[in-house]
């Protein structure tokens, strides 16, 4: 339907981004939103529900994909093509909303950026045996680093496109050297020995949960390509940062797989670590060193770098984004030193608060896409997008009510 639409584009977007321009934001946004989602968490908890569920891990990793795919289907095409953030949108649907959830992003997005800086450390300590502390500080000077030069948006475009594609090389790589049963997990693709709703819901909401859901359609924004015109590109891209995120799960899965079907017990104090170094030797544990630190290096990255697109709005400079971006990674980096690292509680807090963002920012994509047109500029939106996308807001409100309730308990 983006076609039929071309000519709508004339008054709301009439002078195109560059193309070269384009293509470098458009795989900037997609390896963002990739990568974002992928920290310290998403190794965590890849290893942990593998180990718990073996080769039926397979179902829950493809049906969170499906349901990413629908969600992010929407949130891209209804930002991209109107052109405004998701908190201004909200603000013009319902005045004040876009405050509360600016104020809910930018909250999470610092106590997750304390765990991400940890993650650096971590992951440092892993490479080359240094001090998780020292490693933590370094990668935040790094983080700031970047977007202090001339052009910060291409610099994040380029940096997070290679940190992604380390990531794949090394797992693929550790994956084929852990021999997993790669005919055992695809049938337990389709036919799982057995389903865990909870594994699933988590899942999602790791992958399209808070700052996430907005990482790759705001840094779309920024690149200038909007506009009824770009429809298709936006879909396109949309599903494929999903699915970049989709083989990194994968890769990982297989390799954590492979080592937990051959009979090895992995070490209880980091278990992802001791797959890796199973699988691969000594090799193996710098490779999942290299991993961790490029994880949690680009979610620092995009945490930042969305949060901030959260107090900003399309009239603000570069340089202020820039700025501001700085300020945000180096407040997070001196709570990290401060506290060593995230609290559980608020660890706790910033999970229940992604199970939040997700149905409210979600409820307001929908109803743009459904009842608000001139917001669109007169787009006609695919139905066929609009009924999955309900589908998927669906399970957004059951993940919501499992955050409120995640919220009451540890109040109790």
């Amino acid at each position: 339907m983006a076609d039929t639409n071309a000519a709508a584009d004339v008054t709301d977007n009439p002078i195109p981004a560059p193309a070269k321009s384009r293509r470098a934001g458009v795989l900037g946004a997609m390896f963002l939103m990739a990568t974002s989602a992928i920290g310290p968490g998403f190794i965590t908890q890849t290893t942990e529900f593998t180990v718990q569920l073996g080769a039926a891990f397979a179902f829950a990793i493809l049906v969170s994909i499906l349901v990413d795919v629908a969600v992010q289907l929407n949130v891209w095409r209804v930002i991209g093509i109107s052109g405004e953030r998701a908190h201004d949108l909200a603000n013009r649907v319902l005045p004040g909303s876009g405050y509360a959830l600016a104020a809910l992003v930018v909250l999470g997005g610092v106590v997750f950026n304390i765990g991400n800086i940890s993650g650096t450390g971590l992951g440092t300590d892993a490479m080359i045996g240094l001090d998780p502390r020292i490693g933590g500080a370094l990668s935040a000077l790094l983080a700031i680093g970047i977007f202090l030069v001339k052009r910060a948006g291409a610099a994040v475009d380029r940096i997070v496109v290679v940190l992604g594609i380390v990531m794949i090389a090394l797992m693929a790589y550790v994956a084929v050297t852990a021999s997993p049963p790669v005919g055992l997990a695809l049938r337990n693709a389709v036919l799982p020995d057995q389903i865990d709703g909870l594994v699933i819901t988590t899942l999602i909401g790791g992958t399209v949960g808070g700052y996430i859901t907005y990482a790759g359609a705001h840094r779309l924004l920024d690149s200038g390509m909007t506009g009824t015109r770009y429809a298709g590109q936006i879909a396109r891209s949309s599903v494929i940062g999903i699915l970049i995120t989709g083989v990194m799960r994968v890769l990982l899965f297989l390799a954590i797989l492979g080592v937990v079907a051959g009979g090895a017990t992995l070490a209880a104090d980091n278990p992802a670590a001791s797959a890796f170094e199973q699988a691969a030797g000594g090799f193996g544990l710098r490779a999942f060193g290299v991993i961790l630190w490029a994880a949690a290096i680009s979610s620092v990255i995009g945490a930042a770098y969305t949060s901030v697109s959260f107090l900003t709005t399309h009239r603000s400079t570069e340089r202020t984004r820039s700025l501001l971006t700085v300020g945000f990674i180096a407040v997070c980096a001196v709570l990290f030193l401060v506290l060593g690292k995230a609290p559980v509680t608020l660890l706790i807090f910033a999970g229940a608060f992604n199970g939040l963002i997700l149905p409210i920012g979600f409820t307001v994509i929908l109803w743009v896409a459904w009842r608000r047109r001139d917001l669109l500029h007169d787009y006609a939106y695919p139905a066929w997008l609009l009924v999955i996308g309900v589908l998927a807001w669906l399970l957004t409100l059951y993940l919501g009510y499992r955050s409120l309730g995640g919220l009451s308990s540890l109040w109790a």
